[in-house]
């Protein structure tokens, strides 16, 4: 067997979308962009989204939407993405890395309170792997410190904690659409809030300072009345090319759709995972609870992670590990803390493949094949 780690659940739908913008000769920053931007708002239960070309943009947009004074500080854990602590970087800020909670892998709430000082500014909680921070605790302290709240949603799409969803509990929520998570536009990102002024140079940042939609001002091109005025603009921001295309938009048009099915098919795989590895007393990652969460990522804790590794691959089974603590990359070296939890729990950390197109069959050879590796060691 070769077993793909990630997979995109795309098809005919996705590329019957995209034909529909070929054939309308319109594929960059256009309709489909705003059309996904509202029923993304609608399926999130926001006030106001606005399409991007990754979460990292998102992410580096909504810290730019606060104007921190340079070198104020950032709290970020240290089991993330680089993306999380890059954006703060971006902003000339100064990210303070927090430690995992040790069963979650989560932001640890004690260690976040511990590194809190006056110079902090702002809190980016993120749901490693789906499993949502406990946002009902970090919400009011966050309040109490006046610290901005960015969630980083990059690892769940419709998942929900209390109630709410996840991406509107903080001041802005931070979507990513990458071929690997839970729903794709190829590459993509999403911001939203339910505070519309403070995303109200967003959509100016996102193409290059120009805050107006070149596709609506397309269809002013051949009016006679010369307050068309359909060529011009305004700079009044410093904008970068952070904007989703219509081709993107196409595709993630198509995938909301499916996401709510996407996802039980992801739980669905997660309880057979679960039961297999019961059997074999092999230590989930965390402790998934896919009835209740959406997950993006499963995966284990293995005393012989590179030995297990190295074995799976020998069987056509690919793996991974998600992540290489921050505070451990020679980027992050000037600002490395400690969080002894995160250094102690990382060289056991193992990614296993997580997708919709993940059969039983698969699952079961995945399965047999860790039995075969702990019957050997």
């Amino acid at each position: 067997m070769n077993i793909r780690l990630f997979k995109p659940d795309i098809g005919q739908e996705e590329l019957e979308e995209i034909k529909d913008s070929f054939d309308q000769s319109w594929i960059g920053l256009g309709p489909k962009v705003s059309e996904f931007e509202v029923r993304w708002s609608k399926f999130i239960g926001c006030e106001e989204s606005i399409a991007v070309n990754s979460a990292t943009a998102a992410l580096h947009l909504a810290l730019r939407c606060f104007n921190f004074p340079k070198g104020s500080k950032v709290l970020v854990p240290t089991m993330t993405f680089s993306a999380t602590a890059s954006a703060v970087l971006y902003n000339d800020l100064i990210p303070v890395f927090i430690d995992s909670n040790e069963i979650t892998l989560g932001m640890d709430l004690d260690d976040l309170k511990r590194k809190y000082d006056k110079d902090c500014v702002a809190v980016i909680p993120v749901h490693y792997s789906g499993h949502p921070i406990e946002m009902d605790i970090l919400v009011p302290w966050a309040r109490s410190k006046n610290l901005a709240i960015i969630e980083d949603c990059a690892h769940t799409v419709g998942g929900m904690y209390k109630g709410k969803n996840l991406g509107t509990w903080g001041d802005i929520g931070c979507f990513s659409f990458e071929e690997k998570k839970c729903m794709t536009t190829g590459d993509g990102g999403m911001i939203c809030s339910n505070n519309k002024d403070l995303l109200k140079d967003v959509r100016a940042y996102r193409w290059v300072g120009i805050d107006k939609d070149n596709w609506k001002s397309a269809k002013s091109y051949t009016q006679k009345d010369k307050d068309a005025m359909h060529w011009f603009y305004e700079l009044k921001v410093l904008g970068y090319k952070y904007n989703m295309n219509d081709l993107a938009a196409s595709i993630g048009l198509v995938q909301l759709k499916k996401v709510v099915k996407m996802n039980s098919k992801r739980s669905k795989i997660i309880v057979d995972y679960m039961r297999g590895l019961r059997e074999l007393e092999i230590e989930t990652l965390l402790p998934f609870e896919p009835n209740k969460y959406v997950y993006q990522m499963f995966g284990i804790r293995h005393n012989y992670k590179d030995d297990l590794i190295i074995f799976l691959k020998s069987k056509g089974i690919s793996t991974g590990c998600h992540y290489t603590p921050l505070h451990m990359q020679p980027l992050f070296r000037d600002f490395k803390g400690t969080c002894p939890v995160s250094e102690k729990i990382y060289p056991t950390m193992i990614t296993l493949p997580l997708h919709v197109g993940l059969t039983s069959d698969e699952i079961d050879y995945i399965i047999l094949s860790l039995k075969e590796f702990k019957n050997l060691s």
